[in-house]
C-alpha cells in the first residue's frame, strides 16, 4: 500500500486522491519496513493498572411501570430502553442491568435480554453502574502505514471494531495494538451513555477515551493514564475501512485530540452512493442526533431541539458518475467528526451510501437505480455485484496532521480495499459511454 508522509499543499490532496483511484488493484507498501521503531518506552511496556470502578451518571435510576394493555409483545430490553433512552440511558446499559439481575417482570427477576413483555406486565428496573472494560492483547495482523516512537497510522480493514465495548470485547483494533505494543492488558471505562454505540460501535467522534466524555466525578491520574494508553484519538465505523492515527503517549494523545477538536486535521473519505448528490459539490451544515425511533442510527435533524443534537458539517464533491446517474463516487471532507456523520448526511441528501442498509442504501434501492440506466446485458452482473456488498462503501483515503512532537505536517494516503475497488471497477465497466470514449474518462465530473 502506498503512503506519503510529506508536507503537501492543498492541491496535492486532490492529486493524491486521483492517483489512488487510478491505481486500482496496485498495492505497494513502501513504508512498511522491518526497521521501523516499535513501542519501547517505559510507559508502553508497563501493564496499565486497573481503573477503579466508579458510579456512572445514571446508576441507581429506577423504573417501575406497567406495560399498557394495548401494547403487543416486545423485548424487555427494548421496552425499558424506549422509556429511559430519553434520559441518556443506552440499551447496552439496560442489557447490563438485566444481566446483573436488576430487572424484574411481575416481581420475578429476568436474566435474558430477549425476554418478552406484554400488555399488563409490571416491569421494574434499576440501572446498573458503568463497569470498566478490560481488553486483552490479541495477535491480530495490522496494516501499519507509519510508525515512530510517538504514534502509528493504521489502515483499518472493514468489519473491525476500533475499541472494546459491551458485546465487542475481542477482535478489536485496540486488542491488536496491545499485542503490537507489547502491552498485555488495558483497562478503560465504559463510555458515557450518551456515547454508547450500537452493536457495531463507533464512527468518528474524536478522543474516545477522553475523560471529558464521562458524565460524572473526578478522575484520578491512574485512571487517566489507563484511559489514554493506547491512545485511540478518533474512530472509524466498523464497516468503514481506511486510515486512523493512534497515539503512544499522553502528550501525543492530547496534542492530536486538540487538532481534531480544532478541526485542523485533514480527512478525506471516498464513498459510493445510491444515485448522485445534487449539486455536484456543496457544504452540508445539518446537526446530527440519535434517531429516537432507532438507537443504532443517527439522524440529520435541521432545527432539532433534541437534547443531544450536535453541530455537524461536511463538504462533498462528486468525482465520477456511473450508469447515467444510478451511482456516484463521492469525496467527503469532514469539518466535524460525529457518529455516522457521512452516512447520516448522505441519507439527508437522498443518496445513502451503497451497501448501507441502516441508512437506506439497500440492495433493492441500488438495483432500482442502476438497472434501468444500464444495458440489459449487464443486469445479471449488477445483481451479482450488489448481492456481494456487505458493508457501506466508505473508505478513509487521506489523513493529514501535525506531528505532536516535531510539528511537521504528515499526510498519508491509502487506496480502498479490494471489495470497494471491485464494485468501483464494475460500475465503470457497465457505465455506457459515448462512441470512442473510454468509460473512465467519460464518467469523470
Amino acid at each position: 500500500m502506498a503512503a506519503a508522509a510529506t508536507a503537501a499543499p492543498p492541491p496535492a490532496v486532490a492529486t493524491a486522491l486521483s492517483a489512488l483511484l487510478r491505481r486500482g488493484a496496485s498495492r505497494s507498501h513502501s513504508l512498511r519496513v522491518s526497521s521501523r521503531p516499535r513501542c519501547v518506552s517505559s510507559d508502553a511496556v508497563a501493564e496499565a493498572e486497573p481503573a477503579p470502578a466508579r458510579r456512572g451518571g445514571h446508576a441507581g435510576t429506577r423504573l417501575e411501570e406497567a406495560v399498557p394493555a394495548a401494547e403487543g409483545r416486545s423485548r424487555v430490553d427494548a421496552w425499558i430502553s424506549a422509556r429511559l433512552g430519553g434520559g441518556g440511558v443506552s440499551r447496552a446499559r439496560v442489557q447490563a442491568s438485566i444481566r446483573a439481575g436488576l430487572v424484574a417482570v411481575n416481581g420475578r427477576p429476568v436474566s435474558k435480554v430477549s425476554q418478552t413483555v406484554k400488555g399488563g406486565d409490571k416491569v421494574s428496573c434499576t440501572v446498573s453502574e458503568l463497569q470498566p472494560l478490560r481488553a486483552e492483547a490479541e495477535d491480530i495482523p495490522l496494516d501499519i502505514v507509519y510508525e515512530d516512537e510517538h504514534l502509528l497510522v493504521v489502515n483499518k480493514p472493514a468489519h473491525m471494531v476500533v475499541h472494546p465495548a459491551p458485546g465487542n470485547a475481542n477482535g478489536t483494533l485496540v486488542n491488536a495494538i496491545l499485542h503490537h505494543c507489547k502491552i498485555s492488558t488495558f483497562t478503560c471505562l465504559a463510555r458515557s451513555p450518551i456515547y454508547d454505540e450500537c452493536p457495531e460501535s463507533s464512527d468518528d467522534d474524536v478522543d474516545v477515551f477522553d475523560v471529558d466524555q464521562f458524565s460524572i466525578g473526578e478522575v484520578s491520574s491512574e485512571v487517566r493514564e489507563a484511559i489514554v494508553r493506547p491512545g485511540i484519538v478518533h474512530r472509524l465505523d466498523k464497516g468503514t475501512s481506511g486510515l486512523l492515527v493512534v497515539a503512544k503517549d499522553e502528550h501525543s494523545h492530547a496534542q492530536l485530540a486538540e487538532q481534531f477538536k480544532l478541526h485542523t486535521i485533514s480527512r478525506v473519505y471516498i464513498s459510493l452512493t445510491c444515485g448522485v448528490p445534487s449539486p455536484n459539490s456543496a457544504r452540508i451544515e445539518v446537526p446530527i442526533s440519535r434517531d429516537p425511533n432507532n438507537r443504532i442510527r443517527m439522524v440529520a435533524a435541521p432545527g432539532s431541539g433534541h437534547r443531544y443534537v450536535k453541530h455537524a458539517a461536511s463538504r462533498y464533491k462528486v468525482r465520477e458518475v456511473f450508469c447515467a446517474g444510478g451511482s456516484a463516487l463521492v469525496e467527503w471532507r469532514l469539518e466535524t467528526g460525529r457518529t455516522h456523520q457521512i452516512r447520516a448526511h448522505a441519507k439527508y441528501l437522498g443518496n445513502p451510501l451503497l451497501g448501507d442498509e441502516t441508512y437506506g442504501g439497500t440492495k433493492s434501492m441500488a438495483l432500482s437505480l442502476l438497472r434501468p440506466r444500464t444495458p440489459s446485458k449487464y443486469h445479471g452482473d449488477l445483481t451479482n455485484l450488489v448481492s456481494k456488498i456487505d458493508r457501506p462503501c466508505l473508505h478513509a483515503a487521506l489523513l493529514g496532521f501535525k506531528h505532536p512532537h516535531s510539528g511537521k505536517v504528515l499526510e498519508f494516503s491509502c487506496p480502498p480495499p479490494d471489495d470497494f475497488t471491485e464494485v468501483l471497477d464494475e460500475l465503470r465497466r457497465v457505465t455506457p459511454t459515448s462512441e470512442g470514449q473510454d468509460s473512465d474518462s467519460a464518467a469523470q465530473v
